[in-house]
């Protein structure tokens, strides 16, 4: 782990102006730690419509950065993370926060739990990237190989 950070917000401040913060410390951490891969959590909504928008909207702008600068974003359900980190994808934040910082050796979980899922997702990102890299050339030599016959 060379860094973690949790972008915050103030929950009264306009739409725009939130997302233009979310923007900048985005930025300003892509700027620092010049990652090769980006990896996002992928949002769906069970319930609470309201909340996930904010959350797509805040990821949109994640991504958005990255492909900004050429940077190869993957996207992860939080079933797959969680499994992927305590083997369960039922797993709730204080498990994901205990295995983060079992994995990674840390002296204590991260905080705030945002920080421990973000871990998450990288470490579910490191796991299955390999997998996933050779799916995809699999699907595409053979649809390559599909249309030269």
């Amino acid at each position: 782990m060379l860094g973690v950070g949790v972008v915050r917000t103030p929950t009264d401040a306009e739409l725009g102006t939130r997302l233009v913060a979310v923007e900048q410390g985005v930025e300003q951490w892509l700027d620092e730690y010049r990652p090769e891969y980006v990896a996002v959590e992928r949002v769906f909504s069970q319930h609470n419509v309201r909340t996930v928008m904010g959350t797509a909207q805040a990821s949109a702008v994640a991504m958005l950065c990255a492909a900004r600068r050429g940077i190869p974003v993957a996207l992860h359900t939080p079933s797959e993370v969680k499994a992927a980190v305590t083997g369960s994808g039922r797993a709730d934040k204080a498990q994901v926060g205990a295995m983060v910082t079992r994995l990674l050796r840390l002296d204590a979980p991260p905080k705030p739990a945002d920080a421990a899922d973000a871990l998450a997702l990288a470490i579910c990102h490191i796991w299955r990237a390999p997998a996933q890299n050779r799916l995809q050339q699999a699907v595409a030599l053979h649809a390559s190989k599909g249309r030269t016959a």
